[in-house]
């Protein structure tokens, strides 16, 4: 088969320093149902994870020729277009190198399941799933140098930065594309513990409203409800009311997009405490004084069939001391 002189296969070779050219690179078995910039994050493994957006967003990384998004998937035999890319010099890298034994014993520590498939973090709330927007590592950076024996550690899904728990890391990319289908078949249950301002006045309630994403100047991502936007699906269950100060929700999800569960709770009138984005900052100071410290959003639980197992897979990460702390106080109000 006739390939381009520029083509290259993945781990055939590292890439150059500085690409002066346009390359072109193909996606073999192995990479079938991986999303592009998981793609590109391992095969440019000097590249800022925010230039692998830019890149994306910009159009100038192609798939068979087409612009796609960061949620694109990959079949095996796709032909990716890649930019010229400058990467860092060797003496700005040695700083880099490597997540601090502090970062890498914290994120360890935070590891909750393990088995030869799966990792489960209860991330903390602050650490990023990923390096990129001025950070170098995050926490799939850090387990990736706590363990170079596992080179194909991968991401399930995300969490925001400033929400805490269930955190799914696959080891093989066999079990990731299998994790992958139930996702897009909506076969993974995902529950959530929020605490949103008020008094939720509405019950068991599932709010369906489509949700846009846009990028406002420096690259801050806002979501907004909107017409055009794709289908998102939320569903709040009241766990307990704190007078009108609060109520605490049990929160699944039937769909996952950016900041979901913050945009329908905010639009809602009801916002997730302590958030910075879409919060209410005279209602979230009644919170403070109760101790209030962070966004109250927390991934409490994951339950989905894995495959050959007879009993569904299912793990439950704790609330943090600080959001626990908070309850307690509430109820003794």
């Amino acid at each position: 088969m006739h390939r381009d002189p520029h083509s290259r296969t993945p781990g055939e070779r590292e890439a150059p320093r500085a690409v002066s050219k346009v390359t072109y690179v193909e996606a073999g078995a192995g990479e079938e149902g991986q999303r592009i910039d998981n793609f590109l994050a391992r095969i440019l493994k000097d590249v800022p994870r925010s230039l692998v957006y830019r890149i994306l967003r910009t159009g100038e990384v192609r798939v068979n020729g087409r612009r796609v998004k960061p949620e694109r998937r990959l079949a095996a035999g796709d032909r990716i277009r890649l930019p010229p890319l400058q990467r860092p010099s060797r003496e700005a890298e040695a700083g880099q190198r490597a997540p601090s034994r502090s970062l890498r014993d914290f994120v360890t520590s935070a590891v909750i399941f393990e088995d030869r498939d799966l990792i489960v973090v209860n991330k903390p709330a602050g650490v990023a799933v990923h390096g990129g927007s001025g950070l170098s590592f995050g926490v799939i950076e850090t387990l990736r140098a706590a363990h170079p024996e596992l080179p194909e550690l991968e991401l399930v899904h995300r969490l925001d930065r400033d929400t805490s728990g269930c955190l799914l890391v696959a080891k093989r990319r066999a079990v990731l594309r299998e994790l992958h289908a139930l996702l897009r078949e909506r076969d993974m249950e995902k529950r959530y513990l929020a605490l949103v301002v008020g008094r939720w006045p509405f019950g068991h309630k599932t709010i369906e409203l489509p949700l846009k994403t846009n990028l406002k100047q420096g690259g801050e991502r806002v979501v907004k409800v909107h017409s055009g936007g794709q289908a998102a699906v939320t569903t709040f269950a009241p766990q307990e009311h704190f007078g009108k100060l609060a109520t605490l929700l049990d929160v699944s999800l039937g769909t996952g997009r950016t900041h979901q569960i913050r945009v329908h709770a905010a639009h809602a009138g009801h916002p997730v405490a302590g958030d910075p984005k879409y919060g209410d900052r005279e209602r979230d100071a009644k919170l403070v004084r109760y101790g209030l410290q962070r966004m109250f959003l927390h991934a409490h639980a994951l339950r989905f069939q894995r495959r050959g197992a007879r009993e569904p897979f299912e793990v439950v990460a704790a609330l943090p001391p600080e959001l626990q702390s908070l309850l307690e106080r509430l109820r003794a109000a």
